[in-house]
């Protein structure tokens, strides 16, 4: 959680974490915080390098939008060289973008259909910037939002990372399948989730590749505290974003979001987010997405007991999930 935790700590909690029987980190790419309360928002490359250094689990931006704060072809130099120097360990998340990140540069803000066609397109340029420099090859674009002159990166990793497009939406689930090599989604209603699995295998298929072997990834935000009652008050302080009943991609400023989560009720975290003190019911609920057939979940507790919660879920959840 970079839009929570100044840099070091956030490296110095993730080996921690991996002291405590994690295996992976994901880190989200923001140029501001949700809201001011959170306090912080460093550079998710930096970040990522350094915690590579301190761990041996996987490592991904989880998301980065590679469609206007970034050309597509800076993201694939970044991911191509993080996966150099961490082989087998990195991944590149890619996501449509948020207005809160993305405004900060000036541009046009287009809608939402706009933003996702950007978003493949980049996908495009990344993946051919991946093959064609592993054949040492150039390559060059010319498309409807981006273009590249002829090029090849010259740092590369033997194998080009995992492409992994985050959705919560079936149409953008099946783009997913035909054009990248994984799917992250975050928490939802099982049914949902299953619909979301089954458009993104459709697009898979129709591209001529195996489903079966494509990482489906979940981000699940959680608050687990030793009492009830500072489980929730982290959930409306740290996270009032995760109540918030609304798509909030078009929102510009932490302040505006602040105003916001002044709205935000404990009833509206209902089926969002699990708020509980006992390690039992979040390693219940966490269960039934392992059994859904997700191959990673990373775990988000939002408030900022973070060492006292890694702890807890390493002796008493983690060993308790069945596969």
């Amino acid at each position: 959680m970079l839009e929570q935790f100044a840099p070091m700590e956030a490296v110095e909690l993730s080996a921690f974490a991996e002291q405590h029987g994690f295996s992976g980190v994901m880190a989200a790419d923001h140029f501001q915080p949700w809201v001011p309360a959170q306090g912080q928002s460093s550079f998710v490359w930096n970040v990522l390098t350094a915690v590579g250094e301190r761990t041996q689990g996987d490592l991904g931006p989880g998301v980065t939008a590679p469609t206007f704060r970034w050309h597509p072809a800076m993201v694939a130099q970044a991911s191509a060289t993080l996966a150099a120097m961490y082989p087998g360990r990195h991944w590149l998340g890619l996501g449509s973008g948020e207005a809160l990140n993305e405004h900060i540069i000036g541009g046009y803000w287009p809608e939402a259909p706009e933003r996702i066609n950007r978003m493949f397109e980049a996908i495009e340029i990344i993946s051919k910037l991946f093959t064609a420099s592993l054949a040492g090859k150039d390559v060059k674009h010319a498309g409807q939002f981006y273009k590249l002159e002829t090029t090849r990166l010259w740092t590369m990793p033997e194998v080009a990372p995992e492409i992994l497009v985050a959705t919560s939406g079936p149409v953008t689930a099946r783009r997913a399948g035909k054009s990248a090599d994984g799917l992250i989604t975050v928490g939802a209603p099982l049914e949902k989730i299953s619909g979301l699995f089954a458009k993104f295998d459709d697009g898979a298929r129709e591209a001529g590749k195996d489903p079966a072997t494509m990482p489906k990834v979940l981000q699940l935000h959680l608050s687990w505290a030793p009492t009830y009652e500072e489980a929730l008050r982290n959930a409306l302080v740290e996270w009032p974003n995760g109540g918030m009943k609304f798509p909030k991609g078009d929102i510009r400023s932490p302040f505006e979001l602040e105003q916001m989560a002044r709205l935000v009720r404990p009833e509206d975290f209902e089926g969002r987010l699990v708020i509980s003190e006992d390690p039992d019911v979040h390693r219940a609920y966490i269960q039934q997405f392992v059994d859904l057939g997700f191959d990673r979940i990373y775990l988000h507790n939002v408030g900022r007991n973070q060492r006292e919660w890694i702890e807890t879920f390493g002796r008493d959840v983690l060993p308790a999930l069945k596969r």
